[in-house]
């Protein structure tokens, strides 16, 4: 996944396990018998309950999908993450949905992903589920590091940090998923561009789905966050465009409507609603949609709309693209 976004192994520095190993709480150990504490590559301090235990924010496997046509439901401004691969249909997976259950595992044709997206930090990547000849089947563990949720593998049950694709804990330790190149766009825009696309079904599970549990979030302070604010004088829950270690603003991107820089083309188009702002989705404020392409071949690039908080604490000397 590093990789993916441009980075490389040599830009992330893990200490060695041992170091760590002797500080990992029992209740983990019993809470986790099949977790290999032994493997940890952070310090146990920064990983902290978000609330809900393992397994309380329900993952879902094998969802249901229906053709776009037949999807009456939705706000056209909520945001969708939407994943179009080569020779397969383009799917969608409502905010609505993923902001109660954070992980969806699928399979786009031959392709096993995850489909990510962590409200507190407005995290969305789409991972390729195969490892080493394998394939992974993800949960929500409950943790937080630096507000991002703490995925975990029903394999090895091995702890993986959302925001970076890597395991952090346990057996697969230093592991890298790859990501693949997908956007957060609103539900209006995707049919437009998919009318015969996909679009996932609503879940069996009882929930509000279509409202914010987190009102306001995007316009106040970081929840539960244990680390360094961004530099610059960047408010902490700024949107920003991330692409490897660089980081764009979203207000910098919608004035200009387009940004050719540092190799990529980011462009932005009105009609998204933020999923974070009022209690019901579809009647956020305007975020917009972004997209990124290679600047030489325009292909889609991975990249995701984060919080500047974020960004910072995983990428602490990443390059903010500010301009004159």
């Amino acid at each position: 996944m590093l990789r993916s976004l441009g980075l490389t192994a040599a830009a992330v520095v893990l200490l060695p396990a041992s170091i760590w190993a002797a500080e990992v709480p029992e209740s983990w150990r019993r809470a986790w018998p099949a977790t290999d504490f032994s493997r940890i590559a952070v310090d146990p301090a920064e990983i902290f309950s978000g609330g809900p235990p393992k397994d309380g924010i329900p993952a879902i496997t094998g969802p249901a999908m229906i053709p776009a046509a037949d999807e009456t439901g939705l706000d056209p401004r909520e945001p969708v993450m939407v994943l179009e691969l080569d020779g397969e249909t383009p799917r969608a997976y409502p905010v609505r949905y993923l902001m109660w259950h954070e992980i969806v595992n699928d399979e786009a044709g031959a392709v096993p992903v995850a489909v990510t997206f962590c409200p507190l930090c407005n995290s969305g990547l789409i991972f390729d589920r195969r490892l080493d000849g394998r394939v992974l089947e993800f949960g929500v563990s409950g943790m937080l590091r630096f507000s991002d949720m703490v995925m975990y593998d029903r394999q090895t049950e091995s702890w993986w940090q959302q925001f970076q694709g890597r395991a952090i804990v346990g057996a697969l330790l230093g592991a890298e998923l790859t990501a693949l190149p997908a956007l957060l766009e609103s539900w209006q825009s995707y049919v437009a561009r998919n009318p015969d696309g996909l679009v996932m079904a609503r879940p069996g599970e009882s929930r509000a789905y279509g409202s914010n549990p987190y009102a306001g979030y995007d316009s106040g302070e970081p929840f539960l966050y244990r680390g360094e604010m961004p530099p610059h004088g960047i408010d902490p829950v700024a949107r920003v465009i991330r692409v490897g270690v660089r980081a764009w603003p979203l207000t910098r991107l919608s004035e200009l409507g387009e940004i050719t820089e540092a190799g990529y083309r980011l462009t932005w188009a009105e009609g998204q609603a933020s999923a974070l702002d009022t209690g019901e989705i579809g009647r956020g404020r305007e975020v917009g949609d972004v997209r990124v392409f290679d600047a030489a071949t325009g292909a889609p690039v991975v990249h995701e709309v984060v919080f500047a908080f974020a960004f910072h604490a995983f990428e602490p000397d990443g390059t903010w693209m500010l301009g004159n």
